[in-house]
């Protein structure tokens, strides 16, 4: 679950990313795409695709209010908020600032983009969550 404290990840964002597309996908074909769209409010083609393991572009907070379906998954916004917090802590763990993040990243976001990113001052795709999560991740001592 991408809400969950990282101190290791996979080889690659992409590997990363399909992890947790596949985490996705199987809570949405547990509960079926029509009832997950009823109940995250998002279209019933883009849950379809998430079920069929393609990953659409989703805001992290999409992805929180899908994860919120899984079982025993606390709400969307503290999905969101624990996920962003996690990140926090991982930047402490590693001792690493925004400069060091933004050095390793292999997405275009700055130093400024990804502080305000990660205090939600600033919407944050799903897809810059898992490169900044797996740049703090593979910091991690």
């Amino acid at each position: 679950m991408f809400h969950e404290q990282r101190m290791t990840v996979p080889d690659s964002p992409a590997e990363l990313r399909a992890e947790y597309a596949d985490d996705l996908a199987a809570i949405v074909t547990e509960r079926g795409p029509a009832e997950a769209a009823a109940e995250t409010d998002l279209e019933r083609e883009r849950l379809e695709a998430v079920a069929a393991g393609e990953l659409p572009e989703l805001t992290l907070e999409e992805a929180a209010r899908i994860q919120s379906l899984a079982e025993g998954a606390p709400d969307p916004e503290t999905t969101k908020t624990m996920a962003l917090e996690h990140l926090l802590l991982g930047m402490s763990t590693a001792v690493l600032d925004v400069d060091a993040v933004e050095s390793e990243l292999e997405i275009d976001l700055d130093a400024k983009e990804i502080q305000q990113k990660i205090e939600s001052r600033a919407p944050m795709s799903f897809d810059e969550f898992v490169h900044v999560q797996y740049v703090i991740a593979d910091g991690a001592p």
